[in-house]
């Protein structure tokens, strides 16, 4: 008859770390953030552009307030 083991309690396990995950989320996240800005530089220079192609001469305002006031 073979010898039988004490059975040993299970030792308790390590929650899996999320640090992986958190930090794909972040690098996601400023993907999209750093995409939306593009979006809208890239928009605000086509329409300069479509302004400037159409022959308009007033397409960038220019500031006209005195600094010095």
């Amino acid at each position: 008859m073979p010898e039988r083991k004490p059975q040993e309690p299970h030792a308790p396990r390590e929650p899996d770390s999320r640090r992986g995950a958190v930090i794909g989320l972040l690098v996601t996240a400023a993907l999209v953030i750093l995409g939306l800005i593009l979006v809208k530089v890239l928009g605000d220079a086509g329409r300069l552009q479509d302004c400037v192609m159409s022959g308009r001469s007033n397409c960038a305002p220019i500031d006209t307030s005195n600094p010095r006031q």
